[in-house]
């Protein structure tokens, strides 16, 4: 087993037991894992920012996020952290950059509709509570088995904005 194969196993178990152990003790914990991380990419600060993110330490979290960014992530991380980092922006106030790093997150399975409804949390946050409502009816109606003409169509009229024929 590599390196890293074998930290990505402890970060899982650690995950795991993320219920289990006192916030304290649980950071401590990834922090020591992300310390320990055999490679150079961004996977051990994104992993502790989650940790971070997860026990309410958002203001670390946020520099463990740029970390992570900066150092480069895989598609799928990449695409969790543009979650993670927007809500946790929202959190700290941070409204604007929140909706532009939920307006550019990348697209992947394993967040699904995701980006999409923590950017309207992020837009009703900020007031923009129309611009909110249309986002959270376009990211649900591709999942509606009729009526999708319709339901774009009312989701348009929210902001006055043409609905996406593609959508």
């Amino acid at each position: 087993m590599s390196a890293t194969s074998a930290w990505e196993e402890r970060v899982a178990a650690l995950w795991a037991r993320f219920d289990e152990l006192p916030r304290d003790e649980a950071v401590a914990a990834m922090r020591a894992l992300a310390d320990a991380h055999p490679g150079t990419d961004g996977r051990a600060a994104f992993e502790l920012a989650g940790m971070l993110d997860s026990h309410g330490y958002e203001q670390e979290a946020e520099r463990e996020y740029e970390r992570a960014l900066a150092l480069g992530l895989e598609p799928e991380q990449h695409a969790q952290l543009a979650v993670q980092y927007g809500s946790t922006l929202r959190n700290t106030g941070r409204l604007d950059d929140a909706i532009a790093v939920l307006e550019a997150a990348p697209a992947h399975p394993s967040t699904g509709a995701a980006p999409r409804v923590f950017l309207a949390l992020a837009l009703h946050s900020a007031g923009r509570h129309d611009e909110a409502m249309r986002v959270v009816v376009e990211a649900i109606e591709p999942t509606l088995p009729r009526y999708n003409r319709s339901v774009r169509g009312y989701a348009a009229a929210l902001t006055d904005a043409p609905a996406d024929p593609a959508a």
